[in-house]
């Protein structure tokens, strides 16, 4: 991601917050094969230092080589086109909002039982909304767990970036604002409140 002093997003509690809100993520790494890229959900671990958990189906995990080297793993929150015909001013160009969290590292590789719990925890974290959540019979968790290669990325380096109309002026950024809370075509309620929160 180019480097822009304007869209940096530093504050860890930001950035933590967007990678446990958006979960799916890609897994991009160049390993003696050339570029494979994943898409796969994480989790955000507790704890002082960032550290996600996830898991890949096998055999992903050799195409990537996965901890032998560094991988890029990308989250991207909420992300919209935005009309220059709602700056209410002119001339202007069309713009991409969006919010993105690069992290690199090398993974490690976990073990069986690690990776059972990451798969555990990753249908706990999406079925705990659900009125009856599903649970995962622990034999059957358990048969299918090889089937899977666990990781924890705890990243050597982190490039984060939120451009949500930085660079207009307070009435064009709710311009912006309105538009995406009310556009036809293009309404992204996420994004707005991700503006009206920058």
């Amino acid at each position: 991601m180019r480097h822009n002093p304007d869209y940096l997003l530093d504050d860890d509690t930001r950035i933590r917050t967007l990678i446990a809100d958006n979960p799916w993520a890609t897994l991009v790494s160049g390993g003696s094969g050339g570029l494979t890229g994943s898409h796969l959900p994480v989790l955000l671990e507790d704890g002082p230092e960032l550290s996600l958990v996830g898991h890949l189906g096998r055999p992903d995990d050799d195409l990537h080589e996965l901890g032998e080297h560094e991988v890029l793993l990308i989250v991207e929150g909420p992300n919209g086109y935005i009309s220059p015909g709602w700056y209410g001013t002119g001339p202007a160009v069309p713009t991409w909002n969006y919010l993105a969290v690069h992290l690199y590292g090398r993974p490690e590789v976990l073990g069986p039982e690690e990776t059972y719990r990451v798969l555990m925890d990753t249908v706990d974290r999406f079925e705990r909304v659900r009125p009856e959540p599903y649970r995962i019979e622990h034999g059957y968790g358990r048969a299918v767990a090889p089937g899977v290669a666990g990781f924890r990325l705890r990243p050597e380096r982190v490039v984060a970036k939120a451009k949500l109309s930085q660079d207009k002026s307070p009435d064009v950024v709710r311009n912006v604002i309105h538009a995406l809370e009310h556009d036809p075509f293009y309404a992204n309620p996420a994004l707005a409140r991700e503006m009206e929160t920058r």
